[in-house]
This record gives structure tokens, sequence and C-alpha cells, in this order.
């Protein structure tokens, strides 16, 4: 098989109902990882210690990869070239938090936006994965949650939750709904802190992003902020994670550089991609301000290139763990904290930031993959991306 090796080790088998023989869970390539960063490529700003969503502490991302079988489609058989990913803004804990979102482009999915729009909080976990496994995935997260807390005073009597897609066609069976319900369990309860991988990895598995190998990407930025010029500074983190499965070829800039026009090829005729990102942040943000933050995903995709075409549904959702228990209803009033409009600047920029970072490593931090009928994307070249880097004297 030419697809990327790699394994999610299931912790929970105990608890969940046994995987059948469909697809085994794959494992992490024996490389290292190599980032954007790695290879010299410049980028604006202050990252995080771990230059991912994961530097804003709480926050919780898992994963379930799955990849198996090669050669000619067969519907319901394989090959299959996709999975789930889960992030969470808190953890385990089940407190929601502020939440805003932004459609660039609305041909996608992202479920529960509309309570998110209305009501102003995320309640829950965000899972993603490909198009037509959104249902699956969203009544399985539903079950994980009655599972916890249940229909109890302490717990929650209905669940609207927040699955997003991305198409993963070109490689996957996916019209074979190979996601099952124990896959999100298992993204859900093996998610955690700290470093976490990139690429072809969860629901990016199968993902094509300017027609080289795309998937899950994530970055950070730090960013200090004071009450008076000669104050302390107060440190905020934004992190981003974003599925990347959009763009045409000659579009792809790098740190400035054509470089889709300098490394020609086409996988498809047209676009046939999408972007879902998820914005975070320790800063204590309202609704309405983070849907702002949300808009700013597109600026920096445009960094990177896209025009967002007609086909790709690029969707974006910013959430702030700040202010917990702003939801707890056992209190009349609620006070929370807030930044003014007029302070925002500076996160705007991150998040600008951190989502061309974000695209850049899910095309750096991954290897070639072929899928059904034997359609293989190359992986971006990375001495290709040294000697352009030399060319254009954007080297570190």
């Amino acid at each position: 098989m030419n697809a990327s090796p790699r394994l999610i080790v299931l912790s929970l088998l105990l608890v969940l109902p046994p995987l059948d023989a469909r697809e085994p869970q794959t494992a992490p390539s024996d490389s290292p990882a190599i980032r954007a960063r790695g290879l010299g490529i410049p980028f604006d700003g202050t990252p995080g210690a771990l230059n991912a969503i994961t530097d804003v502490a709480g926050v919780e991302v898992g994963y379930t990869t799955l990849i198996s079988g090669e050669g000619k489609l067969e519907v319901g058989k394989g090959p299959v070239r996709t999975g789930v990913t889960a992030i969470l803004p808190r953890g385990k804990k089940d407190d929601p938090v502020y939440a805003g979102v932004f459609s660039l482009n609305g041909n996608g999915e992202m479920t529960g936006t509309a309570w998110v729009e209305e009501g102003g909080f995320l309640e829950g976990p965000i899972a993603l994965t490909n198009t037509h496994s959104v249902g699956v995935v969203r009544d399985a997260l539903i079950a994980w949650r009655v599972k916890r807390g249940g229909a109890d005073p302490g717990g929650f009597y209905w669940s609207l939750p927040v699955v997003a897609e991305t198409w993963d066609g070109w490689l996957n069976d996916v019209n074979g709904f190979h996601v099952k319900p124990q896959d999100v369990f298992n993204a859900l309860d093996t998610a955690h802190g700290g470093a976490i991988e990139e690429g072809s990895v969860g629901g990016g598995t199968g993902m094509v992003c300017y027609e080289f190998k795309g998937g899950t990407g994530t970055a950070s930025r730090k960013i200090d902020l004071r009450e008076k010029k000669d104050a302390a500074p107060r440190t905020y983190t934004i992190g981003v994670l974003l599925q990347a499965n959009f763009g045409r070829r000659p579009q792809l800039v790098i740190a400035g550089m054509p470089v889709g026009k300098e490394i020609p090829g086409q996988v498809y005729p047209r676009e046939n991609g999408s972007c879902i990102a998820v914005v975070a942040t320790d800063a204590p943000l309202l609704p309405h301000q983070l849907k702002r933050l949300a808009r700013r995903v597109a600026l920096g995709l445009a960094r990177t290139g896209t025009v967002s075409g007609n086909g790709s549904g690029d969707l974006f959702i910013a959430f702030s763990n700040a202010n917990p228990e702003a939801s707890n209803p056992d209190k009349l009033t609620r006070s929370v904290e807030t930044l003014p409009n007029d302070r925002l600047d500076p996160i705007f920029e991150a998040v600008v930031q951190a989502t061309e970072e974000a695209v850049v490593n899910a095309l750096v931090d991954n290897q070639s993959m072929t899928g059904r009928d034997n359609h293989k994307v190359e992986a971006l070249p990375h001495e290709r991306i040294r000697e352009l880097l030399k060319k254009y004297n954007r080297a570190l």
C-alpha cells in the first residue's frame, strides 16, 4: 500500500464496541515530522511552545485515522482513506464556551451553527470528518455526551453538536460509509493536550490541498496586551486547526513565492475541496467578537493563494475558553470579562498569521498517498521548497 502508514492506538477497547476487520487503525510514520519552519519557511508572529491549537490551555484534540485497501474502488469495501478529528474546547469538562461562526463560501456543512449564532455558545466538542459521514458523527457525538452526562439535573436534555466536513472522495470510498460510531468515540476519548499530529490524520486523512496531499494543519500565536504602556503584559494565545482540502495548484503561494507555478501539476479537472477552520483562544471575548475572529481566517487562507472557489465549502468557527461557567443558570446573573473592540487588532493579526501557517503545515508535514482507483496525490516536495526559498531569497 502506498498510503502513509499511521496508527491510532485504541486505548479504550474494553469500553468501546469492538472494531471489526473493515478498517485497521493505522500508525504514525517512524520518520520524524518536518513542519514548515523546519524547512526554513518564514512566518510573521510569535508561535506558542507547540505552535498548535493545543497551546491554548485546556484545548484537547483527538483523531481516529482509517486507512485500508488499495486498487479499484469497491463501494462499501474501499480503499478507505478517511477518519474523524475531535476538538474539545475545555477538554472533557462539559462547560459551554462563547463562540462565533462565519461562512466564506457555503458549499459545505457545519451542523449546529444556527444555535451557535442564536445562543452565542458552543456546547460540547467539535468534530471534523468527510462529507458523507456527518450524520453518523453527529449522532455518535450526541451519544458520547449522553453517556457522560445524560438527561439529569447536572447534565443536558438535548444537543445540537457542531460537526463539519470536507470531501475526500478522490482518495476515499466516500460512499462506503466507513466511519462508525466507535471511531467517533475513540477520537473523543483519546483527545489530549500537548503535541498533536498533522497531515493525513483524522478527518484530514484523505484530503487534497492545492493539488498536493493536504489534511490537518495547526499553528498558534502568542500576543502581549498591556493595560497601560508601562504595565506588565497579559499574554494571550490564539490557535488554529484546519482541515485543508481546497485550491488549485497554480494558486499556491508560500511566503510570497509562487510555489504552485514553480511546481506545476494537476490532480483533478476542477476544484472539489473545502476548508474547515477552528480558532481557539484564551482571550476573554464575546460571541460577536469571536465571529470577527472567524472572519479573519479568510485572510489567512488568501495569503496562501485561494480564491474560495464555487465548489469550496469554507466554514469557520472561533471560540474562547475564558469565562468558565458563563452559561451556568444556577445564578440569575453572571459577570464575564471581555476585551474592548479597540484592543482586538493584534488578535485579528494572530488569527491571519496562524491560519496561513496551519495551511502550510498541513502541506509540509505530510506524505504522498495513493487511494481509490490508484489515484495518487503527491506530497509537497521538501527539497524543491528549500530550493525555492534560496531562489527567492526567502529562507529564514
